[in-house]
């Protein structure tokens, strides 16, 4: 999306994010984190903001708000050599914000030496699993528990980019 600016997340971005998860409606929320979160802890925040050599994580700014948060944690499922977690904010859902979030994440993660991903998505989530499957085509894929894991190889220019 224009004038969309994705970039990492600093220790400055904590309040903006609490916002930002906060203003996340009770169904995205649960999308994304498996439960509804009301007012998200300060520990899920400095979580969220953590980078280090095993964590990474973005963010995506619109007029100086979040919009968007995009991680990825080194020694995720097995078989996949990082894990994902993506949200975008209800109103900005479906403009392209995920995927560029997504492809900025992997990238980096590829660049860190990761050749794998993974990413847990609830079985009710046909918009991302649809998208992962039309992106990812051959991506590895097992359920369990309602959740349906995938698990696909990267490469340098991320999963969406062409």
């Amino acid at each position: 999306m224009l004038g969309t600016q994705i970039r990492p997340v600093t220790p400055e971005d904590e309040e903006a994010l609490t916002r930002f998860l906060s203003g996340l409606s009770l169904h995205t929320q649960t999308l994304r984190f498996f439960s509804g979160l009301g007012r998200p802890s300060p520990c899920l925040v400095r979580g969220l903001l953590a980078v280090d050599e095993t964590r990474d994580a973005m963010v995506a700014v619109l007029e100086g708000e979040i919009v968007g948060h995009a991680m990825s944690y080194r020694g995720g499922p097995v078989g996949a050599d990082v894990e994902i977690g993506v949200v975008v904010a209800d109103q900005w859902q479906g403009v392209g914000i995920g995927p560029r979030l997504i492809d900025a994440i992997l990238s980096r993660a590829w660049f860190r030496g990761a050749e794998t991903v993974g990413m847990d998505v609830l079985g009710e989530n046909r918009r991302v699993l649809r998208m992962i499957r039309r992106a990812w085509p051959e991506a590895r894929y097992s359920v369990s528990s309602g959740a349906v894991e995938v698990i696909a190889m990267i490469g340098p220019a991320g999963l969406f980019a062409e």
